[in-house]
């Protein structure tokens, strides 16, 4: 299975590009945002954008999707944008694949 585009190796685990999309019914992988190497995983996030209740709301959802603790999920880039770049701590690109296949 080819590498999701939204996924970067690095030396202490894997980045996440995410497209979030706040105020939504509920939390839950949408689709895919973009094409190419600007892709990003779209996710619908229940959670308001204030008070960075909807990036709190995205780390809890991420630590459960990839089985993870939360302590092993920091937001690095896009604190109060929509684009946002988490780091996945001690998790391999295909393993991280595998949990939203």
């Amino acid at each position: 299975m080819p590498a999701a585009p939204f996924f970067r190796s690095t030396s202490s685990g894997v980045t996440l590009a995410v497209r979030a999309q706040p105020g939504a019914r509920k939390t839950a992988i949408t689709g895919v945002y973009g094409e190419g190497d600007a892709a990003q995983l779209k996710i619908s996030v229940h959670a308001p954008p204030i008070e960075g209740r909807a990036n709190e709301e995205l780390t809890v959802f991420l630590a459960r999707t990839f089985k993870l603790p939360k302590s092993s999920i920091e937001l690095v880039s896009g604190q109060s944008s929509r684009s946002k770049v988490f780091l996945l701590r001690g998790i391999s690109p295909a393993a991280a694949q595998s949990r939203i296949a």
